[in-house]
């Protein structure tokens, strides 16, 4: 009680020289201070959830600076580390050039990737929609929602290399794991996006629909997707965009084909760095396609709608 008092009166004090300046008829009149704005209310206590956020931090930060005070910098000559870095990049991108295949060939293996992203995304769409109908919590029991969640969230855990590797166990390497193994995941990413989406729905409107007399079929297709369509689309089609740097990554790993395969050997078995910008600036160019055709989509949609 007498720390309060003793800022109250401290800060009444500085009030009183604000105030004790002759020039008040400056554009920051209203920003001087008096002692009847200043509120001293009572200092909230942290919660738990706070106080289990501030532990997580500060143990992280102890984890990263014991990590890094246990490596050995001596054997380590950052000039020459830039130095390299620097001409490694300046190969790759001033001077790109493919000579194992050529242009045509290059743009079939885009296709390849392409059609493999397409795929694990349009598979995943088809059952993360009933799946986040189901988990919605404004259109199904709470026991079914919490259910779904905390599968998807399993599987969401666990990153899309894993679920390729445990998939080759039956399937082998190559197209067939990678596609199950995408899927996978795109279920459970997309069932956690489709879900939020249509939470978001007035809940007014269903109610509505049932005092009507409308089954949960009718309610799905004639307000829940009709309101979220553009929500849906935006998330398929970042899905889309996760999935084909998957593809890429994935026909290195797990040997599905594709350019990601040709940036592979180039990059491992070849080493040819030429070859690896000529690569990079492709897939590049294919994913700001893909963003300004979203984005045209999206927005004659909105347009329509």
């Amino acid at each position: 009680m007498q720390f309060k008092e003793l800022i109250a009166q401290e800060t009444n004090n500085i009030c009183e020289q604000l105030s004790s300046y002759e020039d008040r008829h400056t554009p920051f009149k209203e920003l001087f201070l008096t002692k009847d704005t200043i509120n001293f209310g009572p200092i909230k206590l942290l919660d738990r959830a706070s106080i289990a956020m501030r532990a997580v931090v500060l143990f992280l930060t102890v984890l990263t600076i014991y990590f890094f005070s246990t490596l050995d910098y001596q054997s380590i000559d950052v000039l020459k580390g830039f130095t390299d870095t620097f001409v490694n990049f300046k190969t790759m991108f001033l001077n790109p050039y493919a000579q194992r295949f050529t242009l045509g060939e290059a743009f079939y293996n885009v296709v390849v990737t392409l059609g493999l992203a397409f795929l694990t995304t349009l598979i995943g769409g088809i059952v993360a929609l009933l799946l986040g109908l189901l988990a919605a919590q404004n259109l199904a029991p709470k026991q079914v929602t919490n259910l779904i969640k905390g599968f998807v969230a399993i599987i969401r855990a666990v990153p899309t290399i894993l679920w390729v590797l445990i998939f080759a166990v039956a399937a082998g390497l190559g197209s067939a794991a990678a596609i199950i193994g995408m899927s996978f995941h795109s279920i459970s990413y997309l069932t956690k996006a489709y879900s939020e989406s249509f939470e978001d729905l007035d809940r007014s409107v269903i109610e509505a629909l049932m005092a009507s007399g409308a089954n949960w079929w009718q309610i799905v297709f004639q307000a829940v997707i009709p309101s979220s369509v553009t929500y849906l689309l935006s998330w398929t089609f970042l899905r889309f965009e996760i999935n084909f740097a998957n593809a890429v990554a994935m026909g290195a790993a797990a040997g599905a084909g594709g350019i990601g395969f040709d940036l592979f050997m180039a990059g491992g078995f070849y080493f040819d760095l030429r070859e690896v910008g000529f690569i990079t600036y492709l897939i590049i160019a294919i994913a700001i396609a893909l963003e300004v055709f979203s984005t045209n989509i999206k927005g004659k949609l909105q347009k329509s709608i």
